[in-house]
C-alpha cells in the first residue's frame, strides 16, 4: 500500500517547476514571439501543472495550495490558447522588426517583382526618349501632353499648405490603388500581379521619358526624387507579395490551396502592411516636400538620405531579433 505524501513533501518536489512556469509567464513578452524551445517548455510545464492540480485535489491538500495551482494553470492556459488582443505595441513590433524580416525571408518574389517593374521602366524610359511614336503606342497623346505641361514650369513657386494637404490625400488614394492592384490580383495564380507590375513599370518609364524628351527632365526628376524611394519600393513589395500569394496556390507543398494560402498569409500580411506604411510616407512627401520651392540640390540630397534609410531599414531592421532567436535555438 502506497503512503500518501504530505503537502510539504509534495510542494518541495514540484515547486521548482511551478516557479519556472511562473517566471516564463511573467516576462511580459507574448508567447508567440519566444523561440520554439521556450514555447515547448511552457506547454510541458502546463501539462505537469494540470496533473499536480488533480493530485492536490485528490489528496485533499489545503485550499490555498489548490487556489494557487488553479490560478497558475489559468494563466498558462490563457497564454497558450487564448486569443492575443491586437494593440499598438503589435504595430510597433511590425514596423520595427516583423515587416523587414518577412521581406528578407521572401526575397525571391521581391527580386522578381523588382525585375518585372524596373526592366519595363527602363525600356519605356529609353523608348520614349528615342521615339514619340513608341510613347503614343503606350499612352494617349492627351495624357502625355498633360504630363509634359504639368512639369514645364517647375516648382520654384512652391505649393500652399492647403493644396499640399489635398494632394497628399489624392496621392494616398492613387498609390494605394496601384499597390492594391499589384497585390490583390496575385490571387489569379500570380498572373494579375505580373501584369500590373509590367504595366505600371512601363507606364512610369514612358511618362518620365516623354517629359524628358519635351525638355522638362530636370523638373520631373527633381519632383520624383524625394518620394520615389518609398513609393516605388512599396509598389514593388506589394507586387512581390502578390506573386508570393499566387505561387502559394500553385506550389501547395501537399496542402490544399486554402491551407497553403493560410500558411503564407502571415508573411504576406506583414509585407502588405509595411508597404502601406511606406505609401503613406511617400504621399506626405509627395504632397508637401516634392512640389516645394526648395533648391534642387537640397531635394537630391534629401533623396539620397531617404534612399539610404530605406535600404538600411529593409536590410538590417530586426536582425538583432534573428540573432537572439538563433542563439536560443538548441
Amino acid at each position: 500500500m502506497t503512503t500518501q505524501r504530505s503537502q510539504d513533501e509534495f510542494v518541495a518536489s514540484r515547486k521548482r517547476d511551478w516557479d519556472e512556469l511562473d517566471a516564463l509567464l511573467g516576462t511580459g513578452e507574448p508567447l508567440h514571439l519566444k523561440d520554439g524551445a521556450t514555447i515547448s517548455r511552457v506547454a510541458a510545464l502546463y501539462r505537469s501543472l494540470c496533473t499536480d492540480l488533480m493530485r492536490s485535489r485528490a489528496a485533499r491538500y489545503t485550499v490555498d495550495l489548490a487556489s494557487y495551482l488553479d490560478a497558475l494553470a489559468g494563466r498558462a492556459h490563457a497564454t497558450l490558447y487564448g486569443a492575443q488582443p491586437f494593440h499598438m505595441p503589435s504595430l510597433v513590433a511590425l514596423f520595427r522588426r516583423d515587416f523587414p524580416r518577412a521581406l528578407r525571408a521572401n526575397w525571391r518574389p521581391f527580386a522578381v517583382a523588382c525585375a518585372l517593374f524596373f526592366v519595363p521602366f527602363l525600356i519605356g524610359l529609353l523608348g520614349a526618349l528615342g521615339s514619340d511614336e513608341l510613347a503614343l503606342k503606350v499612352l494617349p497623346g492627351s495624357v502625355l501632353e498633360g504630363m509634359a505641361n504639368a512639369y514645364s514650369k517647375g516648382f520654384d513657386a512652391g505649393r500652399d499648405a492647403g493644396a499640399g494637404a489635398g494632394m497628399a490625400g489624392f496621392y494616398v488614394y492613387n498609390n494605394v490603388g496601384i499597390a492594391f492592384r499589384c497585390f490583390a490580383t496575385g490571387i489569379l495564380f500570380g498572373t494579375g500581379s505580373l501584369f500590373f507590375l509590367l504595366y505600371n513599370g512601363l507606364y512610369t518609364g514612358v511618362v518620365a521619358g516623354y517629359v524628358m524628351s519635351a525638355g522638362h527632365g530636370a523638373n520631373i526628376w527633381t519632383f520624383m526624387c524625394g518620394h520615389a524611394p518609398f513609393e516605388l519600393t512599396a509598389i514593388v513589395i506589394a507586387g512581390g507579395a502578390g506573386l508570393q500569394m499566387g505561387y502559394s496556390l500553385v506550389d501547395t507543398g501537399g496542402l490544399t490551396r486554402t491551407g497553403s494560402l493560410r500558411r503564407a498569409a502571415p508573411a504576406i500580411t506583414r509585407q502588405i502592411l509595411g508597404a502601406g506604411m511606406m505609401l503613406l510616407i511617400a504621399a506626405l512627401i509627395e504632397g508637401f516636400w516634392s512640389p516645394s520651392s526648395a533648391p534642387a540640390p537640397l531635394k537630391w540630397a534629401v533623396s539620397f538620405v531617404f534612399t539610404t534609410l530605406v535600404v538600411l531599414y529593409l536590410a538590417l531592421a530586426g536582425r538583432g531579433a534573428d540573432r537572439r532567436r538563433e542563439s536560443a535555438s538548441p
